[in-house]
């Protein structure tokens, strides 16, 4: 004998699983139970008790099934550990009734980046660790989900296991209900030679249970019978019923207790297993599905992010993260937040703004307390401007740069900026117009009458026209193309008349624009990063750039620096950096205004000593060359050099004579043959003490250092001390002077301090 205790592994696996399990199937187990009970060897009993919860047993699903009721636990767990539902579950109680004061109202229309209304007064909110507890549950719902509805292997096996248990029932009813008529529980008996002994010939002979025991065969049969018509149901609702996908917006109906479930219709579809699961849990409780919901709904996660948001992000914890921008003023970055969080309002101060990855970010007209905003950053971050925000944008906001991916990204209040001076795009700026052509895919810029600079990295192949909208004030244009080969049309540029500075990178250019020429304002022009081979085409056009204040060639395939350069007159910064020069041209050199010349990354094997006609000369960088020497004559005629940058090449020694360069602040001398550095150089102010700051003094190898008389090399590497710090108002000194205040002990200054005055005292 055993007990039934001994069963009960073979069909209930957890107390949890009971929520996977419909009415049928506890029916069922129930019959199986008075099946055992009234059974004698039990033999199909066992084998119909093993198959009915088969789907509950088996690995592959069976993970899946407690997974899933681990979910349902620790929500349940959730809700009772924090005293009340979460406010994000409010949103399945209202549906049962009306809603208490302790619970926060639905959420809105089904959209993930819309605003949503921060709970009311009475809401209950979430501290820290509920706040905590509910995202690990968002997360673990997002992975259980991923990997349920990858497959629907449960809801095969359910199916595959409820039509074994229809054919295992009726093979056993077919099997018995034939032997029903044929069974007799009352026999004749004749006692034989016996019977003169007993009295009787014949007797009726009657087991005690036989009618007992026909009724127990009968409820058997009924019993088998009624399973198998559940199975049977089972199979029906499997076959009308779509239970591979679940939508939480079903049409309502009027008999449910539950009302009207719009508030649930942002929640996504599912389907295949956990499809499935929510469907055996309805038969179970419906209003499981409906609590779950919260944990499937992105407007519930946004939500619980910007509770969580609000606590975290106060106006404290905002302005510890401002930093200074590079001209000094205040600066905020902000990087994947659900959105702006309320405590930004409160930074007044705050000129520079930087949004990065904020998927559903709102700026209400609480941003006119921002007075001092005047830069906007907006990094992969589509931000909606409410009425309020955008007419004070358009009166202050002087500074805007975007980043996206599509030209359908970039909002449509960008052109309405009318007070805008500055406009940076970067993105799918180009349009497929015909065969791949790349024309103009924003809007137009006309409101933009003050726009002054505008900074365009993307993909074209012409300069668009568009651009004449804003031609009457924009000075500064620049065009950063990402390699693909711009062809700058004489139209576009001529109708930009007013330009002052233009710069064309990576535009797979092979020669000047022509259109160039119709610029009479241009100062500042930068062809760096193309394949300009010759400046020699357009013929003459080179000369005819009179105005040139500053022209940089860098990285490009320059040979040769052709004569007409002599012709810029006006021209203070030359840059031919990583270009193949060999030689320069003598007009180079008669240029009377030239204070940068940037040759580096060439194969120039001289530098002519006409580089000394270079009178105002202040910075010549000539690395990464093959030079061997340097011409005297540019130590003592140009004596307005600040930088001198000679690293990585074939330099043998360093003329004494640089020690006249009175105003050198930074020296490079990285990379040559050099075996000794000339104690003149201490005589150079700016280059003692690391040249007075970061990026100046004198750059060179320990070694060399090394091979200085020690008065030098103390004078080139030592730091100045730092000033003391100023006494308080009406305070006296706390101790002794550090020198004493007699003129028979002179003070030198560094500017003071000398190669001869060191040479005399040899301190």
């Amino acid at each position: 004998m055993f007990a039934l205790s001994e069963l009960t592994c073979l069909h209930e696996p957890s107390s949890g699983s009971k929520l996977l399990k419909p009415w049928w199937e506890v029916f069922m187990d129930c019959l199986l139970v008075l099946m055992l009970m009234l059974s004698v060897l039990a033999g199909t009993t066992l084998l119909l008790l093993a198959s009915g919860s088969f789907w509950l047993h088996l690995p592959l699903t069976s993970a899946r099934a407690e997974h899933f009721l681990a979910i349902l636990a620790n929500h349940h767990r959730h809700s009772v550990d924090s005293g009340t539902d979460s406010p994000l579950l409010g949103r399945a109680e209202t549906q049962l009734g009306p809603t208490p004061p302790s619970v926060a109202p639905s959420l809105g229309p089904r959209s993930v980046t819309a605003a949503v209304e921060p709970p009311r007064q009475g809401a209950v909110t979430l501290d820290r660790s509920d706040s905590e507890q509910a995202r690990a549950l968002f997360e673990r719902v997002r992975k259980f989900r991923a990997h349920c509805e990858s497959s629907d292997v449960i809801y095969k096996v359910y199916v595959s296991q409820t039509l074994f248990k229809l054919l295992a029932s009726a093979l056993i009813v077919s099997l018995s209900a034939p032997l029903l008529g044929s069974m007799s529980f009352s026999h004749v008996c004749h006692p034989g030679d016996e019977g003169s002994l007993v009295g009787y010939g014949t007797f009726q002979c009657a087991h005690t249970l036989a009618s007992l025991l026909h009724k127990l065969l009968l409820a058997y049969l009924l019993l088998l019978a009624s399973y198998g018509l559940l199975n049977l149901y089972a199979l029906a609702w499997i076959a009308h019923s779509p239970l591979r996908r679940y939508s939480f917006s079903k049409p309502w109906d009027p008999s449910s207790p539950l009302r009207d479930p719009s508030p649930l219709r942002d929640v996504p579809d599912l389907t295949n297993d956990l499809a499935f699961l929510l469907h055996m849990a309805d038969q179970y409780d419906p209003l499981l599905a409906q609590r779950l919901s919260a944990f499937l709904s992105p407007v519930s996660e946004t939500r619980l992010l910007e509770e969580n948001l609000e606590q975290r992000w106060g106006p404290e914890e905002l302005r510890s993260l401002v930093v200074a921008d590079p001209e000094g003023g205040p600066r905020l970055s902000l990087v994947a937040l659900p959105r702006l969080p309320p405590a930004l309002y409160t930074l007044g101060h705050l000129r520079v703004l930087r949004l990065q990855l904020l998927a559903s970010a709102r700026l209400s007209g609480q941003v006119a307390a921002m007075a001092s905003l005047r830069e906007l950053h907006l990094d992969h971050c589509p931000l909606a401007v409410e009425a309020g925000a955008l007419v004070f944008l358009q009166e202050h906001l002087e500074v805007l740069q975007l980043s996206f991916t599509q030209a359908s990204e970039l909002p449509g209040w960008v052109y309405s900026l009318r007070g805008l001076h500055q406009l940076h795009l970067s993105g799918q700026l180009g349009c497929c117009e015909g065969s791949g052509g790349r024309g103009w895919a924003l809007g137009s810029l006309r409101q933009l009458r003050h726009l002054r600079v505008l900074v365009l990295r993307g993909a074209l192949q012409r300069i668009p026209a568009e651009l004449v909208e804003v031609a009457g004030s924009l000075a500064h244009l620049e065009l950063h193309n990402e390699g693909c080969r711009l062809q700058p049309t004489a139209a576009a540029l001529k109708r930009l008349a007013g330009l002052a500075k233009l710069r064309l990178r990576d535009c797979q250019l092979e020669r000047l624009p022509g259109s160039l020429a119709a610029l009479p304002r241009l100062r500042a022009l930068d062809l760096g990063h193309n394949n300009l081979r010759s400046l020699e085409e357009p013929p003459g056009l080179l000369g005819q750039l009179r105005h040139l204040s500053s022209l940089t060639l860098a990285h490009n395939h320059l040979p040769v620096l052709p004569p007409s350069v002599g012709a810029l007159r006006g021209l203070e910064v030359m840059d031919l950096a990583f270009n193949r020069l060999q030689t320069l041209p003598p007009a180079l050199f008669t240029l009377p205004l030239l204070r940068r010349l940037l040759l580096g990354g060439n194969l120039l094997r001289t530098l002519p000593p006409a580089v000394a006609e270079l009178r105002l000369l202040s910075e010549l960088d000539v690395s990464e060359n093959s030079l061997e020497r340097l011409p005297a004559r540019l130590f003592g005629c140009c004596s307005e050099l600040r930088v001198l940058n000679v690293a990585h090449n074939a330099l043998g020694q360093l003329p004494p004579a640089v020690g006249r360069l009175a105003r050198l602040c930074r020296l490079d001398l990285r990379g040559n043959r050099l075996e000794e550095l000339p104690p003149e150089l201490a005589s150079c102010p700016g280059l003692r003490g690391g040249g007075g700051g970061a990026g100046g003094g004198l750059v060179v190898e320990d070694r060399l250092l090394h091979s200085l008389p020690c008065w030098a090399r103390d004078l080139l590497v030592q730091t100045s001390a730092p000033p003391p710090p100023r006494p308080l108002s009406g305070s006296l000194p706390s101790g002794p002077p550090s020198r004493p205040a007699s003129e028979t002990f002179p003070r030198y200054s560094t500017t003071q301090w000398n190669f001869h005055s060191a040479l005399e005292s040899r301190i």
